[in-house]
C-alpha cells in the first residue's frame, strides 16, 4: 500500500488521483483549502485523511505532513497539483497578480515539498510529482506569466531529480484537458486590458479560452489512470507529457530549437577560449 499526499484534491486532477489511489487500496492524505469539498466526494473512507491546506502557508503544510505520517506512517508519492492559471499578455499582468500566482504555483509547491521531503529521505524512497503544463515547455501568447511559473516547476523538478536519488522528482505535463481549468474557479484573467493587444495572438487568447472551456481534447480520468501506470512502472520518466496536443507541441518545439541551433551553431561555438590557450591570473 502506497501513501499519497495530494494537494488540490477537491477537484480536477487532484480529485481524480485521489479516487484512483483509493480504488487501488492506497492511502491518501487529500489536502484542499476547503475540507468539505473533499469529504463530500469521498466520505469517511478508512484510507483517506482529509486535511485543510493552503499551500502558501508553510506551517500548515508541515502540520498536514505530520498528520499524514501520524495516520499512515509514510508518504510514497507527493503530488504537487494545486495551482491556477493567469490569462493575459505579460504587460497586462499587475505585480500583485504575478506575485499571487507565484505564491501558489511556485512558492507553494516548494513549501509543501520541504514539508514532505524529510519523511521521504528518512524512508530513502518516494516520488514527487510536480504538475507542470505544456505551458512550461512552450511559451504561449496570453499565458506568459502562468507559463513562467511552470517553466520554474520544470527546472526545479529536473534539479531535484538529480539531488534526491533514490527518491525521485517527476514532472507531469498536461495539455488542454476537460477540467475546470479554464473556468473562473481555476483561472484568473488580468484585470488590465490593453487595446493594442486586441486582434493579436495574446488578445485573441482571451476569447479562445472562453470558447474552449469544457471542449478540450484531453480526458482527465485517463490522465489520472496514466499517473498510476507511471508511478507503478519500474523506471518512470523525468517528464511525462499527457495529451496529443502536448506531444505535438513538444515535437514542434524540438524541431524549432534544432533548426535554430544549426543556423547559429558556429557563432555559439566561437565564444570559447582556444583549446590550447593558457589562462593566467
Amino acid at each position: 500500500m502506497k501513501g499519497w499526499f495530494i494537494t488540490g484534491a477537491s477537484r480536477g486532477f487532484g480529485a481524480l488521483m485521489t479516487k484512483e489511489a483509493l480504488a487501488s487500496g492506497d492511502a491518501v492524505i487529500a489536502t484542499a483549502r476547503n475540507l468539505k469539498t473533499v469529504t463530500e466526494q469521498f466520505g469517511d473512507h478508512p484510507n483517506l485523511l482529509a486535511v485543510a491546506l493552503d499551500v502558501t502557508n508553510e506551517a500548515q503544510a508541515k502540520e498536514a505532513a505530520a498528520a499524514g505520517i501520524a495516520r499512515f506512517g509514510r508518504v510514497d508519492v507527493l503530488a504537487n497539483n494545486a495551482g491556477y492559471g493567469l490569462l493575459g499578455a505579460v504587460e497586462e499582468a499587475t505585480a500583485e497578480e504575478i506575485e499571487r500566482l507565484y505564491a501558489t504555483n511556485v512558492f507553494g509547491l516548494l513549501k509543501v515539498t520541504r514539508a514532505v521531503l524529510p519523511y521521504m529521505r528518512r524512508q530513502r524512497s518516494g516520488h514527487i510529482l510536480n504538475f507542470s503544463s505544456i505551458g512550461g515547455y512552450f511559451g504561449y501568447p496570453g499565458w506568459g506569466v502562468y507559463g513562467s511559473t511552470k517553466f520554474a516547476v520544470e527546472g526545479l523538478s529536473e534539479s531535484m531529480a538529480a539531488e534526491l536519488e533514490p527518491s525521485a522528482s517527476r514532472c507531469v505535463e498536461p495539455g488542454f484537458f476537460r477540467t475546470d481549468f479554464l473556468a473562473d474557479t481555476s483561472l484568473a484573467i488580468s484585470l488590465a486590458s490593453i487595446g493594442d493587444y486586441e486582434g493579436t495572438p495574446a488578445g485573441n487568447m482571451r476569447s479562445f479560452a472562453a470558447d474552449a472551456n469544457h471542449a478540450q481534447p484531453g480526458n482527465p480520468a485517463r490522465l489520472a489512470s496514466g499517473i498510476m501506470t507511471m508511478i507503478n512502472s519500474a523506471n518512470p520518466p523525468l517528464r511525462m507529457p499527457f495529451g496529443s496536443d502536448t506531444v505535438a507541441m513538444i515535437e514542434q518545439q524540438h524541431a524549432s530549437v534544432e533548426e535554430e541551433l544549426a543556423g547559429w551553431r558556429q557563432l555559439a561555438l566561437s565564444t570559447d577560449f582556444p583549446s590550447d590557450a593558457t589562462i593566467s591570473a
